[in-house]
Formats: structure tokens, C-alpha cells, sequence
């Protein structure tokens, strides 16, 4: 391409609009109109692999030709079953207390979608948490505190968060905030988009 395009992303999401600009890269934001139903029998890394790149494709047919947008989406998974955003106080409380002691895997998609050539580079990123045990208390002040009801699986790791977990296990943290980073860089050096300036060996 002669000129840089345009990067764009795809979601309305506070924190992965703070990941994203950590790169120092110019981008815009929109809102993709995506139903994120879960197929009947989908399985829960097909259906962040499908949303994300449902989400950027959205996002493409939103602005000119010549873009890169980027789409995600995360679910937390237990015992194969998919938690999503609570809500409601009453179901956040549920479901940490369900998470209390428990391995918890965090499955994040990523896509980059190129509006003028339609390639999709798409993957899938997977994070664990191991949760403390946390008592009747401790979950109830914790929502108090951070209100994590827009959250898949009712909590912040970039705040408070963290206070509830005994370890973390991946490869990219960023990926459970929710944009991984580690790997959207190497999608961008793909469609040759430089996060850093090349240099001389």
C-alpha cells in the first residue's frame, strides 16, 4: 500500500480502547452491530473466533475501503460452560462465588480485518485465572467497590481484581483485559503496520 490505512476498532469497550492506545498508533473507534448469540452446539472458541471477526467485518462496512479494523470478544469459561456479563449485582455475586477456588479459562479472539484486500487474520487467545477462595464478604465488597457488571465473569483484572486471584497463567496479559496485544502487533506487522520503527541489524 502507498499510504498507511486507516485503523480502526471496532468496540465501544473503555478498556480495550486504553490497551489499544498503549501502541502509540492513531486509531478510531465504532460500534459494530453484532448479535452475539451463541449458536446452538457452538462451542465457546468458535464463537469468540466467529464474534470477532463478525465484529471487525461489521466495523469495515461502516467506513471507506483502505482499513484495518480490528474486532474481539471474550468469554470466560468453567467446566466448559460460558459466563458472561452479569448484569445484575445479585448475578455477579453468583458467579464469583461459583469462580471461588476454581481454574477459570478466559478465551479472547482477535481479528484484523483489511477492508481492501478482505484477508482476515483471525486467532483465538487463551488466558487462566486461578481463583482464591472467596468468602460471602469478600465478593460483596468487591462489587461494591469496582461494579464489574458490564464484565465477563464479574471482575477487573486491570483494578481491583486481581485481589481475587491466587495465579495467572498465559501468555499475553493483555489478552484477558480483553485486546491481546502481544499478538495483534505481530497481525499488524503482517499488513505492514510497524508499531516499531525498523532498524538497521
Amino acid at each position: 500500500m502507498s499510504e498507511t490505512p486507516s485503523l480502526i476498532l471496532a468496540s465501544t469497550s473503555p478498556y480495550r480502547r486504553e490497551l489499544l492506545g498503549r501502541l502509540g498508533i492513531p486509531f478510531s473507534v465504532c460500534s459494530p452491530a453484532v448479535d452475539e448469540t451463541r449458536l446452538a452446539g457452538e462451542s465457546p472458541l468458535d464463537l469468540v473466533r466467529r464474534l470477532s471477526e463478525a465484529k471487525a467485518v461489521a466495523g469495515a462496512a461502516q467506513h471507506a475501503r483502505d482499513a484495518l479494523v480490528i474486532g474481539s470478544d471474550q468469554v470466560a469459561v468453567i467446566d466448559d460452560e460460558v459466563l458472561g456479563k452479569p448484569g445484575t449485582v445479585e448475578r455477579a455475586c453468583a458467579q464469583l462465588a461459583r469462580l471461588s477456588s476454581q481454574r477459570v479459562t478466559f478465551l479472547t479472539g482477535l481479528c484484523l480485518y483489511n477492508s481492501a484486500t478482505q484477508h482476515a487474520q483471525v486467532e483465538v487467545i487463551p488466558f487462566t485465572v486461578v481463583f482464591r477462595h472467596l468468602t460471602t464478604h469478600q465478593i460483596e465488597d468487591y462489587i461494591r467497590r469496582e461494579q464489574p457488571l458490564n464484565c465477563a465473569g464479574s471482575f477487573k483484572s486491570e483494578g481491583l481484581g486481581v485481589a481475587l486471584f491466587e495465579r495467572m497463567d498465559g501468555d499475553d496479559p493483555t489478552a484477558l483485559i480483553g485486546l491481546p496485544l502481544i499478538r495483534l502487533v505481530s497481525m499488524l506487522e503482517v499488513e505492514g503496520v510497524a508499531v516499531l520503527g525498523a532498524t538497521a541489524d
